[in-house]
Parts: C-alpha cells; sequence; structure tokens
C-alpha cells in the first residue's frame, strides 16, 4: 500500500508523525510526504530524517487574492507527482490533494479538528471533494457528515498521547529554565481562517508579563512572527523539537494559539488563550466546559484574563489539580496513534467498520 501525507502546518505533520513510523516498519507499506513551507515544519522533517518534497518552498502573503493563487499552485504541482506515484491512500488537510484526487479517482482522507463554520472557506474547497473527514467527535463539519468518521480523541493526542510522548526530565537543564515558568506563545494569525481575528497586541503582552513576573514565575516567549525589541529578553530559542518537552514542565500556558491550547490541556497544563476565536472551537469548549483543562476569553475581556492568571499562578496545588484532571480525560479517549494506524492500513473496511459501530474504537482507549 502506497499512501501520500500532505502536511501544510507543524500540527499536522505532529499528528501524523508516529503513525508514519509504525507504517515505514510494516513489510509492503510505502510513504510519501508533501509539505509547504510554514513555521517550523520542515525543520521537524529534517531533524526526523525522514524524505519530503516541500512544493512551496516560499510561504505565501496573507490576502485572499494569494491563498487562491497558492491553492491553484499546489493543485498544479500535486498532480504530475500523483500520476508518477499513483498512491493508493492519501491523507492531509489541504483542498488540493482531496480535488486532485478526486480528479484522479484517488482516495482521501480529510484530516481536522476545527469546525466548518471556522474554516468555512477550507470546507468548502475539501469537503465536497474529500472521501472521508476524520475528526475529534464534536467536530461540526457542516453539511458533509455522511462523510464523518468521529473519533474519541484528538489530533494533539496522536503526539502527547502517554504512549508516545514522554516529557523529557532534562529539559530544563539543557535550556537554564528556572523551576516555575509560564510559557507565552504568539501565533501570527496569518491562516485562511485567521481574517479580521485578533489576539495578543504588545500593550496588553506587557500586561502580562508584568503580571507573571509579580506572581513568581519567569515569562517566557515562543513567536511565529516578528517579536518586538521590549520583550526579545524573554523570547526563548529552541530546537522545535523539544517545545512539548518545555510546555509540559511548565506551570501555565498564556496564548492566542488555538493548537497550542489543546497541546497545553492534553498535557495537563493550565492555559488561558485571549483570542477571537475563543468559545467557538468545539474541541476547546469541550476541553474547557467538560474537563476544565482551558480558559478562553474574547479579545477585549483583558481584566478578566488577567484575574484569571492571578488566581491560577496563586494555586499552590495548581500542577497537582491540573495532572488529576488530564488523568479523567485520558481515561476516555483513545490512543490515537493506534487508532489512526489501524483506520490507514485497514481503508476503506475501518470506515464501514466505525459507521456500524462507533464503539469498536473504545479497544483503543487505554
Amino acid at each position: 500500500m502506497k499512501i501520500l501525507f500532505y502536511f501544510g502546518h507543524p500540527a499536522q505533520y505532529l499528528f501524523a508523525r508516529a503513525t508514519i513510523s509504525r507504517l515505514l516498519q510494516k513489510p509492503g507499506y510505502d510513504v510519501i510526504i508533501l509539505i509547504k513551507t510554514k513555521d517550523v515544519l520542515e525543520n521537524l522533517l529534517i531533524a526526523d530524517d525522514l524524505p519530503y518534497k516541500n512544493i512551496l518552498p516560499t510561504e505565501r502573503g496573507k490576502s485572499k487574492l494569494m491563498i487562491g493563487l497558492s491553492l491553484l499552485k499546489r493543485n498544479f504541482k500535486i498532480l504530475p507527482i500523483l500520476i508518477k506515484e499513483k498512491p493508493d491512500l492519501m491523507v492531509g488537510t489541504d483542498a488540493s490533494i482531496a480535488q486532485v484526487g478526486k480528479l484522479l479517482g484517488i482516495s482521501c482522507i480529510s484530516i481536522t479538528e476545527d469546525d466548518y463554520e471556522v474554516i468555512k472557506t477550507l470546507g468548502d474547497l475539501t469537503y465536497p471533494f474529500t472521501n472521508t473527514i476524520l475528526c475529534p467527535i464534536p467536530c461540526e463539519v457542516g453539511k458533509w457528515k455522511n462523510k464523518k468518521i468521529g473519533y474519541k480523541g484528538y489530533m494533539k493526542l496522536g503526539y502527547l498521547h502517554p504512549n508516545v510522548f514522554t516529557p523529557e526530565s532534562s529539559i530544563k537543564a539543557k535550556y537554564n529554565l528556572p523551576e516555575k515558568y509560564v510559557v507565552i506563545r504568539l501565533a501570527k494569525l496569518t491562516a485562511h481562517h485567521d481574517f479580521g481575528v485578533k489576539g495578543i497586541n504588545n500593550g496588553f503582552l506587557k500586561k502580562t508579563i508584568t503580571s507573571i513576573e509579580a506572581n513568581g514565575y519567569q515569562p517566557i516567549i515562543s513567536a511565529e512572527g516578528k517579536l518586538s525589541g521590549q520583550f526579545e529578553k524573554y523570547l526563548l530559542q529552541v530546537d522545535p523539537s523539544d517545545m512539548h518537552h518545555i510546555l509540559a514542565h511548565s506551570s501555565l500556558l498564556f496564548c492566542d494559539s488555538q493548537s497550542m491550547s489543546v497541546e497545553a490541556a492534553v498535557l495537563g497544563i493550565p492555559s488561558i488563550r485571549y483570542s477571537d476565536f475563543a468559545g467557538r472551537i468545539s474541541v476547546l469548549e469541550e476541553l474547557e466546559n467538560k474537563y476544565q483543562l482551558t480558559f478562553g476569553f474574547k479579545v477585549g475581556r483583558e481584566i478578566d484574563v488577567l484575574t484569571k492568571l492571578s488566581t491560577l499562578l496563586q494555586e499552590n496545588k495548581l500542577r497537582e489539580i491540573f495532572q488529576k484532571r488530564r488523568q479523567i480525560l485520558l481515561r476516555e479517549k483513545i490512543d490515537v496513534t493506534a487508532f489512526l494506524t489501524w483506520f490507514i492500513t485497514n481503508y476503506p473496511k475501518s470506515k464501514s467498520i466505525i459507521t456500524v459501530n462507533p464503539d469498536y474504537q473504545n479497544k483503543f482507549i487505554c
């Protein structure tokens, strides 16, 4: 079986990384990896020593026109590759593999963790052409419910489930980190679904840092884009492969990144996200309201954020409380890597099995 993966974001690759490793160990399985330039994605693949092809080495612009042109470019780049390689199955989030796959009669599994209303443009360009939409159960996929296969987990459990990830105990010494620190993650907010979305500005960032320090913690910043000079002393330059180990040993995450908020939650690290996306994403709503592992605030609620931040940082048993909440979550969720490996290697039979008996996936709870 020849399987093509397309990744347009580091989190997408991390989701499938352990699965790819297992597939490569199976006799008779070939894997093709295509990517586009995004943040540290290429660095992660290089570090893992995996062969790949970057079909868009230059990052696209932010405008809707540039996003549309980028899709056309990807279609034209991918078409000859598919004709030559003839994969049996394709896996990824991008519209290009769904569209070109439909043209060539190649099955496509589209993976997502975002609701249709949040990624409407991507959904409209992808879902009519894909065969299967594989996503966490809470995710809404609009009118394409007949294509949805919901699983009892999150994409981030594909690489942060305890069966595939163990925090490195020496990470604090490696980066000379203090005993108590807060990770601040600043996203670029340049994705197709980020138009008009606001996050953390410099003024509020300064207030937050002041509050973190006043509560006896050291802030460290991880930023996708360029950072204002006044904050450079807080910037931590790290090997991308170490970021989740650093997050796992932190006391709290403050960010405008939805993706990293989920990562913190499944690691049992409290997170506060300040973004216009607050209250709009089903996975994060479940993590907040059912498991109380993350807290979302819309832009403008600065006082509420600072109050919650101080409340959490003043809690003496913060880690113990949130690790207990994490254990409750893990008891109800599957080992996503084990499930994904099974789903891909048995596709399309696996799709029929889960459609008829969704509880079949309970065998992957451990």
